[in-house]
């Protein structure tokens, strides 16, 4: 069993969330000796464009304060995503988090420019036997990864695991959880530039009239898809598993780390915050969470989520869980305590 601590903040107060996180974490770091060496950044998502539920900077202050209070230095991390629009570059991606607000500290893209930049990371699981991490992830040994516990399409929920899955895959990464490892080319859009050919690394792209992709050769780097400038590449949605997928790249992406984990269920959209518009609320908000274990913090989140709506919101997420558990992830059996 472990802990996950909880406080009720209601209101949509960005400065109560914010010493919420800080007091609910210095709990954490008293209670279970968790110390802080190095640089330790911040995991966070920086919204879309054109969304405006996202978790903003402001509530993420009270534990920056407390780092450099203590000397750490930290970063803002984050990694370029794989559809095309306003993060899927360093250099644009970085607009959006000044545009909103990400302002206190360095940005760092983990993956490069455009995705190209990840270490493999083995885990020998059921579905990857390595995972595409971005690289500038092994120059650190500790994270806190800051989460947003809201609705997610193919996921079920988004949340911790979500957050170190997606958030912590270069763009071939999160290509193989959501669809296999290839892109597909629509040739109706396809303008024969080449574009896509100058930047594949293992020429797997020729030009017969239009875009052909040899998936024999192809290894998923979606380098392709970043550079085309006219959309006509894409990912194959198609893919099967995605939850279970999402639990092994979580492993992954965890492995060797000690990180501490801390969720805003607030703002509880049906989508996830890579929506580029305002999304309508599903449930009310309900508070901060700090724990060390994904799983934990996951499953308390969404318990006490279907708790306060009695409603089954997000459930099919919880294979995620099921499956993260089985891996050796984490645990879902956890103590809540709640803190006044």
């Amino acid at each position: 069993m472990t802990n996950v601590y909880f406080k009720r903040v209601e209101n949509k107060d960005y400065t109560v969330l914010s010493e919420t996180a800080r007091m609910l974490m210095e709990h954490l770091i008293k209670e279970e000796g968790h110390a802080f060496k190095g640089t330790v950044p911040l995991k966070v998502h920086f919204g879309e464009k054109g969304n405006d539920t996202y978790v903003p900077s402001t509530c993420y202050e009270g534990v920056m304060d407390y780092l450099k209070e203590n000397d750490i230095e930290s970063a803002f991390i984050e990694t370029n995503v794989l559809y095309r629009g306003a993060r899927t570059t360093a250099d644009s991606h970085r607009e959006i988090a000044k545009d909103h607000g990400f302002t206190q500290l360095p940005v760092i893209i983990a993956d490069g420019n455009m995705g190209e930049a990840f270490d493999e990371i083995e885990i020998n699981k059921e579905f990857f036997k390595t995972c595409k991490i971005g690289k500038s992830f092994g120059d650190y040994e500790q994270f806190i990864i800051m989460s947003h516990f809201k609705g997610h399409g193919s996921a079920g929920f988004g949340g911790a695991m979500k957050q170190l899955a997606m958030g912590f895959a270069a763009r071939g990464g999160k290509m193989a959880q959501h669809a296999g490892i290839n892109p597909v080319v629509k040739e109706s859009r396809c303008i024969a530039c080449g574009l896509c050919i100058e930047k594949c690394d293992v020429d797997a792209i020729t030009m017969q009239d239009k875009a052909f992709i040899n998936h024999d050769i192809c290894v998923g780097c979606a380098g392709c898809i970043a550079v085309c400038p006219v959309g006509a590449i894409m990912s194959d949605w198609t893919g099967k598993n995605f939850k279970e997928k999402i639990a092994e790249y979580a492993y992954g992406a965890q492995l060797g780390k000690d990180n501490l984990y801390i969720t805003y269920l607030i703002n509880v959209t049906p989508e996830c915050d890579c929506m580029g518009q305002h999304m309508h609320t599903v449930a009310e908000d309900i508070g901060v969470f700090v724990s060390k274990d994904p799983v934990a913090i996951d499953a308390a989140c969404l318990d006490l989520l279907q708790k306060n709506s009695g409603e089954k919101l997000f459930e099919d997420g919880r294979e995620s869980i099921v499956h993260a558990v089985k891996i050796g992830l984490g645990t879902d059996v956890y103590e809540l305590i709640e803190l006044s």
